[in-house]
Parts: C-alpha cells; structure tokens; sequence
C-alpha cells in the first residue's frame, strides 16, 4: 500500500485493513475453518487491494468515489455550510481543527480544504500569513549535504566515486588533519564544501586530543 501511515490512508484502504483483520480473526477463533481458505482470502484481498489502486491511478472518477476528493470548507472566512453537510463536518468539527493549526480567527484563512484523510489544510490571508525569508530580502545559505567518506576506519569507494575524489586525495586531506591511521576513524563525513567532521574510535579517541 505503499509508504503512508496509518492516518493518512484513505477510507477503501482502510476497509481493507479491517476485511483482513476478520478474515483472520475468524481463522483463529474457529479451529474447524481450514488454514488454506483463510490464506487464499487473505491472498486474494491483498490482490483485489492492487488491482483497485492501479485502476484509481488511471481513473480519476473512480478515485474519487472510493477514496473521496478534498472539500473546501472555508472560502474568503466563510464557512460554506452545503460543503460542510456533504461531509457530515460540524462547526465544532472544523473549528477543532482550525486550533490545531493555530488558527484562532477564522477570518484569517483564505482556504480551507478538508482532505481525503480528514485533516484540514488551510491557506492563511496573505495580511495574516507570517513574512518569509524572500519577503524579507534574506538569503539563507545552503548548508549542503555530507557524505560517510569512511566508516569505521573504511574509506566508502562508492561515495568518493561520487564525489569525484580518490583516495589519495582523501588521505593527503587526513594527512594535514595530523591523521596518520585511517583505522582510528569510526566516522568520517564530507559536506558539499569538502569539510570533513571526524569521529574517532574510543580507543584512538584520548591519544587524538593528545595529539590537537
């Protein structure tokens, strides 16, 4: 099903979760069901599961019956009642809802979705939303990411492949750390600047402060 948890699955998935449970459940709380009927639905549930979500994907209609498409429930700080009723919200519901997001005005929000899970997802008055860093002119640097060159005194050839740097490089970079051992490292990483952040091994760790 895919690498969602369980609140965000849809409703047909999650009925699907429950079919299995009391296929299951009735296996083993009656011994006279034979074991290879239970196996055989719990197979061919999992198959009918596949085969719906591959019809969803290319279907749109179809999966928005089965799994329900997002409702605006919120437009301009109005609530839209007739939308409200179709999903059977309350005020109270969506107001709860609104809190969670720290939304305590609803007249801050400009949109106001309910999606195919039950959460809400909202859109903040352009007056109402906080300043971000483009608004204020600022550029954030890039902190980049950083790589395990070598782990647990093993330089890692995949990775430096990918950086485009040899071994050689690598050590001469060690090198004019004070590093002779490569075996005393347990952890090494290289960002996209090429700083290395060195962890040692307990046992080498006391003589390389020694050495700084």
């Amino acid at each position: 099903m895919g690498k969602r948890s369980i609140g965000e699955v849809p409703i047909f998935d999650f009925l699907i979760f429950v079919t299995l449970a009391s296929v299951s459940g009735a296996d083993l709380a009656d011994p006279s069901v034979s074991h290879i009927y239970t196996a055989f639905a719990i197979v061919a549930i999992g198959f009918f599961q596949k085969a719906v979500a591959m019809i969803v994907l290319k279907r749109r209609r179809l999966g928005k019956i089965i799994t329900f498409e997002p409702t605006v429930v919120i437009k301009n700080g109005q609530l839209l009642i007739d939308n409200l009723k179709s999903i059977q919200y309350t005020i109270d519901n969506v107001f709860q809802l609104l809190r969670q997001k720290d939304v305590f005005d609803i007249n801050d929000v400009l949109l106001g979705i309910i999606e195919a899970n039950g959460d809400l997802s909202i859109q903040k008055k352009p007056e109402k939303s906080a300043p971000s860093m483009e608004d204020l002119g600022i550029k954030k640097k890039n902190s980049g990411l950083s790589y395990p060159v070598i782990i647990e005194g093993i330089m890692q050839e995949e990775i430096l492949k990918e950086l485009n740097i040899t071994k050689e490089i690598l050590r001469t970079r060690l090198h004019n750390e004070g590093i002779v051992r490569i075996e005393s490292i347990f952890l090494c990483m290289m960002n996209d600047e090429g700083k290395l952040n060195l962890a040692y091994t307990r046992k080498d760790e006391k003589y390389q402060r020694i050495q700084h």
